[in-house]
């Protein structure tokens, strides 16, 4: 594997490194590709956070989220759910994320593969690991607390909440604490999903703050989702800072 060392100034100038590596792991005879990275400038073990990518696989955009965490102190590792090399472009990319969406038990294994990566990883604090999810990957943390795992947290960026038929979630069956952040205006999220979700989770018990923020749509985290709403998904700079700061917020709960 390759590490490379990327050197990154403090706000006292004081220098830190962030080392990253390429991990190739496995599920069910596929060979499966993640991006694993940390600050080397903290000691021991620490809270951990799995990445989970959008429809398009693992891309820079992950890597630039898993930096960010790891900056935060976290120990990161971000998945890879299609396998080395698949990083498909739409139309492709929705072909590609159907595959999982409508099988859910082969989605939750590839969760879990990446999840079994970063638990066994000798920086990771166990009982202190969350996963986020961005889009597809929004989706894919929201089915790691369905399957029951084992986890602090989950955090879905604008992902899809609905649940496949006999995969909702069961009374007392989600561990994690569940963190939804959803474009208020999201199209491809409509009101009665959001209302089903809500109630999947009261009636399981789980512990759930979800956070709306008006005027966002789809992908309101990605600039390459561009700047106009009218097609559905969109960067808001307002919408992707708040969430971030959400999400940080959720960690120190979580955490503590």
């Amino acid at each position: 594997m390759k590490v490379l060392a990327l050197s990154l100034l403090t706000a006292a100038s004081a220098s830190a490194a962030l080392v990253e590596k390429t991990v190739e792991y496995q599920h069910d005879g596929v060979t499966l590709e993640g991006f694993h990275v940390y600050d080397d400038a903290v000691t021991g073990k620490r809270p951990a956070v799995l990445v989970i990518h959008q429809w398009t696989g693992l891309t820079d955009y992950e890597k630039m989220r898993a930096r960010m965490l790891a900056e935060l102190g976290y120990n990161v590792f971000a998945a890879d759910i299609y396998g080395k090399g698949i990083r498909p472009v739409p139309p492709a990319a929705g072909q590609e994320a159907g595959k999982y969406k409508g099988d859910r038990d082969l989605f939750r294994g590839r969760l879990k593969a990446g999840l079994e990566v970063l638990q066994k990883d000798e920086r990771t604090e166990p009982a202190k690991i969350a996963a986020i999810g961005y889009c597809f990957g929004g989706t894919g943390v929201l089915e790691l607390a369905r399957s029951g795992a084992d986890i602090a947290g989950v955090v879905s960026f604008h992902g899809s909440l609905d649940a496949a038929e006999g995969k909702a979630a069961t009374k007392d069956g989600v561990k994690a604490k569940v963190l939804v952040l959803h474009g208020a205006v999201d199209p491809y999220v409509p009101p009665a999903q959001v209302d089903a979700f809500k109630k999947e989770m009261k009636d399981a018990g789980a512990d759930l703050e979800f956070v709306a923020y008006d005027g966002a749509v789809h992908a309101f985290t990605q600039k390459m989702a561009g700047d106009d709403p009218s097609k559905g998904a969109a960067y808001d700079e307002k919408a992707n800072k708040a969430s971030w700061e959400a999400m940080k917020t959720f960690f120190g709960r979580i955490f503590k």
